[in-house]
């Protein structure tokens, strides 16, 4: 979790305890408000030492419970400036995936130029329907999230209009890892691969492959997407992270110039994913 994420949390628990002990009948104990809200004690413990985040119910409850009500809009906005950076999947997934895709589109749209990066796989702006049906109902059970996958792979196809869009151009780097991984039967990846060889040539994809015996600067971790020079999307297991500031952005599109040095383009390209199409009539 990001130094800026945790300091806005601990800040946050600090007003909540703030009010609590301002409450207008006297300083309420954790243990009192707790029992005020029909809550676990721990869990007034943990809001107010930013060991866990409070949901913008848990912030109406809290301030009502204070009674501090006007609080609520200062709490809530707090809230909202720190998720807007650092957005949970468990949150974001309980109104489903089709919303999460309808999110990132609507970036996507506003969006001339993509860098992007990805190392494990195919990247949703170059999925076919089947490939990204597996991909979605995976990480649906994962997080045990409601099951609107195919409300999600419609947003996702939905997405890559954009392709066709002319003043548009994707520059995407895959690692070779992500052309051999099996998170889909091996007939499913055979097509997605023959998809990718499509691309390559298209006026507005710039396609690279790192191969696994390129020589790299800087380790093929996390896949991360910077659109436009002022934003950066990037995934952990945990959360969905929305980087603006410059500094930020201009490091990631390092890193992206970077891999971009290992990469291969054009028939050396072709011949990788070649290679890894060629794998799967074995297994």
């Amino acid at each position: 979790m990001s130094t800026d994420y945790q300091q806005a949390r601990e800040a946050l628990g600090a007003r909540l305890r703030e009010l609590r002990k301002k409450h207008p009948g006297g300083k309420l104990t954790g243990p009192q408000l707790a029992s005020l809200l029909g809550w676990p004690h721990s869990k007034i413990y943990k809001l107010e030492g930013g060991k866990q985040t409070a949901t913008r119910e848990d912030l109406r409850a809290l301030s009502d419970a204070v009674g501090c009500p006007e609080a609520f809009a200062e709490l809530a906005a707090r809230l909202a400036g720190f998720e807007t950076h650092i957005r949970s999947w468990r949150r974001q997934l309980a109104e489903g995936h089709g919303p999460v895709q309808q999110r990132w589109n609507a970036e996507v749209d506003h969006s001339s130029v993509i860098h992007a990066w990805e190392e494990a796989v195919i990247p949703g702006m170059l999925q076919t329907a089947d490939y990204a049906r597996y991909v979605l109902r995976h990480y649906a059970h994962l997080h045990g999230s409601s099951d609107d996958v195919e409300d999600a792979v419609r947003g996702r196809a939905r997405r890559q209009e954009w392709l066709s869009e002319r003043g548009h151009r994707f520059r995407v780097l895959i690692w070779e890892a992500a052309l051999r991984s099996l998170i889909c039967p091996p007939p499913v990846l055979a097509i997605q691969l023959d998809r990718l060889t499509a691309m390559i040539g298209m006026d507005t994809v710039d396609l690279g492959v790192v191969p696994f015996t390129a020589s790299v600067k800087v380790a093929p971790a996390n896949g991360f997407w910077v659109l436009d020079d002022r934003l950066v999307i990037t995934e952990d297991w945990h959360a969905e992270l929305w980087l603006d500031d410059a500094d930020t952005v201009a490091l990631y599109g390092k890193v992206w110039n970077t891999l971009r040095e290992s990469a291969v383009y054009g028939a050396d390209a072709h011949n990788v994913i070649n290679a890894a199409r060629r794998s799967l009539n074995t297994r």
